[in-house]
């Protein structure tokens, strides 16, 4: 199988998205503090995929798009998969604590592990990892960083607009360099 991956220009910064034939494996922040571990190689080109991938996600940060529909072929864990699905039934513009979202797997006891394999999402903004925060409300740990976290809640309406909110950081693909 080959994963191909390219870099997608977003207000959040450039994200590397990978894809094959089996769907989509990643969407990385810049500096991401969990990076995907790659089973197989990845390789820069072009995929049918990563183009309708970057078509969503421009809808998506253009406030045209809610719910994403892409294939995902995401590697972890059957727990982390769990998790990773539960993330998906969070609906736009709304947050769960880690309590609710251990609750929605069955194990509402597991709160440290269902924030760890949240934490280990390989596919943020689709599966969308960051509308988890913490009981008190409070933005808790993300892997884009918290700035990131909170500008797409706020884009999504989960939190109010701060005047003069614009793109976090340059859209600049050498920060992949």
């Amino acid at each position: 199988m080959t994963i191909f991956e390219r870099s997608v220009p977003s207000p959040v910064g450039p994200l590397r998205v990978a894809a094959s034939d089996a769907g989509l494996h990643a969407i990385q922040f810049p500096g991401n503090s969990h990076p995907v571990k790659q089973r197989t190689p990845w390789q820069p080109g072009e995929h049918p995929l990563l183009r309708q991938t970057q078509a969503q996600l421009d809808a998506y940060f253009a406030g045209r798009l809610q719910v994403f529909d892409l294939p995902l072929a995401p590697h972890g864990t059957a727990f982390q998969c769990q998790v990773w699905q539960a993330l998906a039934q969070i609906p736009f513009g709304q947050t769960w604590s880690y309590l609710q979202l251990a609750r929605r797997v069955g194990r509402p006891a597991a709160t440290r592990a269902v924030g760890a394999a949240n934490g280990r999402n390989p596919l943020p903004i689709v599966l969308p990892c960051h509308r988890v925060i913490g009981a008190s409300g409070a933005l808790t740990g993300f892997g884009g960083g918290l700035p990131t976290k909170a500008f797409l809640l706020t884009l999504e309406g989960a939190l109010p607009r701060q005047a003069g909110a614009g793109a976090l950081f340059a859209q600049d693909a050498a920060a992949w360099s």
